[in-house]
């Protein structure tokens, strides 16, 4: 069975907990995540004749900013934690002494 979808309710709901003058970007390609900034909200019937609401990012060069942040790739359990590496003692020139 597929997964239940997110209504626009259920947006509203989770937008409605946000800062409302922040931007709004998606997220996307958990195997390679970059974030995009959403211009335009298109409502449409879909193959079954349900309709849909799309959420799309712009079509100009500016539309894809980067990288996402990797705290948000986690946050999406898109990527594991990143720990640093072990600190390990420095060899000096003559060797470990």
């Amino acid at each position: 069975m597929p997964p239940e979808e997110m209504t626009v309710q259920d947006l509203i709901n989770l937008l409605s907990a946000c800062e409302r003058d922040a931007p709004v970007r998606q997220a996307l390609n958990p195997f390679f995540p970059m974030e995009h900034r959403l211009a335009q909200v298109i409502q449409a019937t879909d193959a079954t004749g349900k309709m849909v609401v799309y959420l799309a990012e712009g079509g100009d060069e500016y539309s894809q900013l980067g990288v996402l942040p990797p705290e948000v790739a986690v946050k999406l359990a898109w990527q594991v934690p990143a720990q640093p590496p072990p600190q390990r003692p420095r060899r000096t020139a003559r060797g470990n002494q």
